[in-house]
């Protein structure tokens, strides 16, 4: 580039950069000059603004001035108002209080002439008193003088009449109340128990203490005797039943008091017949087999009677004792026959009364339950079934009824006296029982006791009705010497603790038997 261009160039460049300065400073004094005069005018209008607020301040304090000069005047007018009404109240008051006190000194006035006329009184019947007293003191003297009694002797004769009168009265009155309520009472007893009996009408049939075996035929009886009487002897000396063959056509009759014996022989005869083979290995066979049988009836029968008698919960070991009291009898009344019997009874007279009738059932149908254990266990069958139901954790209530239903015991609740009740209708009805036949029963298992209480005895069996005990020894604790010393002192202690018609053949039986197997 040729220099002139370039001092042009900066020729230019300075002149623009002058002019800037000029006009610059131009500006700036002219704004200066605006911004004094806006001051100036700020100022003045503060200043106007200030006086105006002086002004309105004045006359704001002057208004606020009068108003509470005007509600201290109105405030002082109010209180003044005030007082006086309280000070009017206060004469009002003061004027009431004045008449009040004037009353009272009136009434006061008044207490004290009453008072006085009180006093007087009190002083004339003070005198009245005195000369009553002296009165009625020789009144006392007199009648004294005609009754001879002083006062306190005479207060304990009138007291003792008194005394007399009124327990001759209560007497009278107790014995009145005695007699009705016995009356309805005994009036209430036989109606329930005539309803109890007329819905329990159960059929009475006696037991027999013996059975009667059907033949086929007459030539049966010679094969049941066996050669020399070796089957009959075995079935006689496994059962213990007495077995009667006698000129009475295609018949055998099995005699036994107790009834389980007796209906094991006639199962067990009744086998031997239909089979044919009679041999006393075979009669021994079916001797065991009756027995199993007769144990499941014996079962059968307990739950037969818990069903009928409407009871649960009961023990199975007292299920199986109430079977076995279908073959005991009680003065020829079959035992279980008897219980559901009682145990019907009980409940209906329960019901009647708003007793709870399960509980009676179950009372009465367990109230002989003792009798199925009274050949094994010493007692009476009362103790016995209470010592069982207590064994089998049976209620209270139950082991009382047991306890009571003979009158051991007191009755002290109403299942006791009801169960008590039953038993004594199930026993009073027509034919249901015979005294001689039980107290033949008891002859005879006395006279087993007694045989089966010596040592070396194995069993015992009261036949021919008491006429005979068949006794089966053990062969190595009794010989065949000493077979003859045993008979006599059973004999003996028979004569000793018995009392019986007649005389009692006693039978001593000693059996050796070997054993052995074929392989």
């Amino acid at each position: 580039m040729p220099i002139l261009d370039i001092i042009l160039l900066l020729v230019a460049v300075a002149a623009a950069v002058i002019s800037g300065i000029v006009f610059y400073k131009i500006g700036y004094n002219d704004r200066k000059k605006k911004a004094e005069a806006q001051i100036g005018s700020a100022e003045q209008e503060a200043e106007r603004i200030v006086e105006e607020a002086k002004k309105n301040a004045d006359s704001l304090k002057k208004e606020k001035i009068i108003e509470t000069k005007d509600e201290i005047y109105k405030a002082r007018q109010e209180a003044e108002r005030e007082i006086k009404e309280r000070r009017s109240e206060v004469s009002r008051q003061e004027r009431r209080v004045q008449q009040k006190e004037e009353t009272l000194d009136k009434k006061l006035d008044s207490l004290d002439r009453k008072n006085e006329l009180v006093q007087q009184k009190l002083a004339q019947a003070d005198e009245k008193l005195e000369e009553a007293e002296k009165v009625r003191m020789g009144q006392i003297e007199m009648l004294e003088r005609i009754s001879q009694f002083t006062v306190d002797q005479a207060k304990e004769y009138l007291l003792k009449q008194l005394e007399d009168d009124l327990t001759h009265e209560k007497a009278v009155r107790i014995m009145n109340y005695e007699q009705q309520i016995k009356e309805e009472c005994e009036a209430k007893a036989r109606q329930y128990i005539s309803l109890a009996i007329a819905r329990c009408a159960a059929d009475q049939v006696s037991e027999s203490a013996v059975s009667v075996v059907p033949l086929p035929n007459d030539e049966m009886k010679g094969r049941i005797i066996g050669r020399e009487g070796r089957n009959i002897r075995a079935l006689e000396q496994l059962t213990g039943v007495d077995l009667i063959i006698d000129d009475t056509p295609e018949t055998i009759t099995l005699s036994c008091f107790d009834p389980v014996r007796r209906e094991v022989a006639r199962i067990a005869l009744e086998r031997l017949i239909q089979d044919g083979r009679i041999h006393p290995t075979r009669i021994e066979e079916m001797v065991d087999k009756a027995r199993r049988e007769v144990e499941q009836v014996i079962k059968q029968e307990g739950e037969r009677a818990v069903l009928e008698a409407n009871i649960h919960g009961l023990n199975h070991e007292l299920v199986k004792l109430i079977g076995r009291l279908h073959y005991r009898t009680s003065y020829r009344q079959n035992v279980l026959n008897h219980s559901i019997e009682v145990a019907h009874l009980a409940g209906m007279m329960a019901s009647e009364l708003g007793v709870d009738p399960t509980l009676a059932r179950r009372a009465g149908l367990l109230h002989d339950i003792g009798k199925a254990l009274s050949h094994e266990i010493e007692g009476s069958h009362v103790q016995i079934g209470v010592d069982v139901c207590k064994k089998y954790k049976e209620s209270p209530d139950i082991i009382h009824a047991i306890e009571a239903h003979h009158g051991d015991v007191e009755c002290h609740s109403v299942i006791a006296a009801l169960v008590q009740a039953a038993d004594a209708i199930s026993a009073a009805r027509p034919a249901a029982r015979s005294e001689n036949f039980e107290n033949y029963i008891k002859r005879l298992e006395k006279l087993e006791e007694i045989c089966s209480s010596f040592e070396g005895v194995e069993k015992s069996f009261a036949i021919q009705a008491g006429r005979e005990v068949r006794i089966l020894v053990v062969p190595e604790k009794v010989n065949d010497e000493q077979m003859v010393i045993v008979a006599r002192e059973i004999s003996q202690k028979i004569e000793q603790e018995m009392d019986y018609p007649g005389q009692i053949k006693v039978n001593l039986i000693r059996e050796t038997r070997a054993v052995d197997f074929a392989k």
